[in-house]
């Protein structure tokens, strides 16, 4: 197997490209002739909070299970975190650390959805309808149909660990629905 810089020096993968997009993983993937896993696309306003929290929690429930997904997030509206310091909201961090899981992406800055990333995604899931849909209607209108949506609060409205216990539950269901549909179950 090619390692990674034989993959960019031939041409493979545009390394610098990839990690910017953050679909690095995959293409190495497929670079490597395995079958790339399906893509959710975890969305929220500022991807500083909800949308990584999901992100991280889906990726670790989601090897548990056995499931051939892997999740990706981003923000609709970047411009909105003014106050977002650092590149994750230290409440997500405590509730994975909670939760025995180490965070992947711990050093990424919030990424702003584009049109390819909603295209390249499987499944999308938008954190809560009410703020979400007016914002996808608004700059993605062809996307806004075909996104699931939840209706998990940001911190103005409700409490960290509220918060963080309502997506668990909703990451839960979701791994629990993918996993009865067959959806992605590791089969090759």
């Amino acid at each position: 197997m090619l390692d990674l810089g034989q993959m960019c020096s031939q041409g493979r993968l545009d390394k610098a490209k990839h990690r910017k997009r953050g679909w690095f993983v995959t293409e190495i993937e497929k670079a490597a002739g395995r079958r790339p896993s399906q893509m959710l696309l975890f969305l929220c306003t500022g991807n500083y909070y909800r949308s990584r929290f999901a992100e991280e929690l889906f990726n670790h429930m989601a090897v548990e299970a056995g499931l051939d997904w892997r999740a990706v997030s981003r923000g609709i509206a970047l411009e909105r975190g003014l106050h977002n310091v650092g590149p994750i909201s230290a409440h997500a961090l405590e509730g994975l650390q909670a939760r025995g899981i180490a965070p992947q992406g711990r050093e990424r800055f919030p990424a702003a959805v584009a049109e390819e990333d909603l295209a390249r995604a499987d499944r999308i899931v938008a954190l809560k309808e009410n703020e979400h849909r007016p914002l996808l209607e608004e700059r993605f209108p062809r996307w806004a149909g075909g996104v699931e949506y939840w209706h998990i609060d940001d911190l103005y409205d409700t409490p960290a660990g509220q918060a963080v216990s309502e997506m668990e539950r909703n990451v839960a269901d979701l791994i629990r629905r993918l996993s009865a549909a067959g959806d992605g179950d590791g089969a090759e």
